[in-house]
């Protein structure tokens, strides 16, 4: 029986740059081979209220994503799971139909979000193969409290059950991305995105990846990756961002990927996150042959203790080694740091600005504080200091803090690198860079901006 399913992507987070929902895209492309009748609401892209929207299309079902709980930023920490929330409500008041809750930022924090917004169900981790079999349950009137992944009530307590991660060629291509959805991300951001594998085997000890999508890497053929390429390019992008939290996690998964889409003799150029250890010439010589433009590295620090103390399992010497063969090869690359987590001192904080300056052409984005989620080792850490509360479910940001370390001390610390070291980026980008990439983006310039920025830090005046 086919269902009137009514999406709503609910992220407004649009710093560095608006996101197009790839999740929404593939979960589209499953419930229409699964027979249903779908609809989007993107909340990014237009201010249409929820309401009009809902009495238009007449769903029999509403499904809202949270991709973001917060934006990580210790100074800032803007929160965006209110609007969920009040989202949740608006319908409630519109529609009778069951409201279900997924997406990245939901899946963190289900049991929470699901009493907040007091959604029908919710569903965690890959909804693909979850979401059409519990619509299915719901039309048939069957009991749906078998579907994977499934948070919903039972007995005035809220159940979780297991997830199933199926290999990620299981599951539909994501071919659906509605043209005016594609018109507005390519004016805003200039790119468009794409998942190549998902899990992550890495043990970073602040990072929700292998909570998300499990540890076991699920990778997506190479002639899949490359008609994804190819039809990214019929939409008229000219640049795209591979998702993956590590496109390098696998040698024969880069030559094989790259190699496929060589054959395809594609211009777009893209960008990915790799990590910076067992990288060679012939990989990066591969990439940037395939389009590869830019790289963002999680080094999160310089220092080798502190990395160890991160879980990274890599040296600087590793980071140093990757970021020449990215210089070598002619591919633009920047650093991200996270300042201030386990191990950190001011000595630390330190020899990695001072390692920094072994690294030739490289931007640099530090920020301090590290954001702590639960399930992660960091969350047992922050537990046993003072500063976390006991009994927080950290839905408000929480942020760990070396007991080395203050907030300013960091702080201080990254601004006086910053004014030493112009490629350091430390601070949220002003009116005037928002100026300047709004210029570069009319004028053609794809992809990330970082370099921009960087530039920007050399030849504008500094605030005192």
């Amino acid at each position: 029986m086919a269902s009137r399913v009514l999406l709503i992507s609910t992220n407004r987070c649009d710093f560095p740059y608006p996101v197009f929902p790839l999740g929404l895209a593939m979960l589209d492309t499953a419930l229409q081979r699964a027979g249903h009748v779908t609809g989007w609401h993107d909340c990014q892209v237009t201010a249409e209220p929820v309401e009009t929207v809902v009495e238009r299309f007449r769903p029999d079902f509403l499904c809202l994503s949270l991709r973001n709980i917060d934006d990580v930023v210790f100074k800032r920490q803007h929160t965006y799971y209110g609007a969920l929330v009040e989202l949740c409500q608006a319908v409630r008041r519109q529609t009778a139909c069951p409201v279900i809750i997924g997406g990245s930022g939901f899946s963190i924090f289900p049991e929470t979000l699901l009493g907040l917004t007091g959604a029908d169900y919710g569903i965690v981790g890959e909804a693909e193969a979850s979401l059409p079999q519990l619509l299915g349950a719901l039309e048939h009137g069957t009991d749906p409290s078998a579907t994977p992944g499934l948070v919903h009530r039972r007995d005035g307590r809220v159940v979780i059950n297991d997830r199933t991660a199926l290999p990620f060629h299981a599951y539909p291509e994501p071919t659906l991305r509605p043209p005016e959805l594609v018109d507005y991300y390519l004016r805003t951001s200039s790119m468009l995105n794409l998942q190549t594998q998902r899990g992550c085997a890495f043990e970073c000890c602040y990072c929700t990846y292998p909570l998300l999508e499990g540890t076991r890497q699920r990778r997506r053929e190479p002639e899949a990756v490359a008609e994804d390429f190819a039809s990214l390019e019929r939409c008229g992008a000219r640049y795209a961002f591979v998702v993956d939290s590590v496109f390098n996690s696998s040698p024969t998964h880069v030559l094989e990927t790259c190699e496929a889409i060589l054959r395809r003799n594609l211009k777009l150029r893209w960008c990915c996150f790799l990590r910076p250890q067992g990288l060679t010439r012939e990989q990066m010589t591969v990439m940037a042959r395939a389009g590869l433009a830019h790289i963002e590295f999680g080094s999160d620090s310089f220092c080798d203790p502190v990395l160890a103390a991160y879980g990274k399992h890599f040296t600087f010497d590793d980071i140093l080694a990757a970021s020449e063969l990215a210089r070598e090869a002619q591919v633009d690359y920047c650093h991200f740091l996270i300042c201030g987590g386990p191990g950190e001192t001011v000595a630390t904080l330190r020899e990695s600005h001072q390692n920094s300056q072994h690294l030739r052409n490289a931007v640099v984005l530090a920020l301090p504080g590290m954001r702590v989620y639960p399930g992660t080792r960091l969350f047992d850490a922050a537990r046993r200091q003072a500063g976390c509360p006991e009994g927080a479910d950290l839905l408000e940001p929480h942020f760990y803090l070396s007991p080395e370390l203050t907030f300013e001390q960091v702080a201080a610390e990254l601004q006086s690198f910053s004014r030493t070291s112009s490629n350091w980026i430390v601070t949220e980008p002003g009116p005037d860079y928002a100026a300047l990439a709004a210029r570069l983006r009319q004028r053609g310039v794809v992809g990330p901006m970082w370099s921009y920025l960087a530039l920007m830090q050399r030849v504008l005046p500094r605030p005192a």
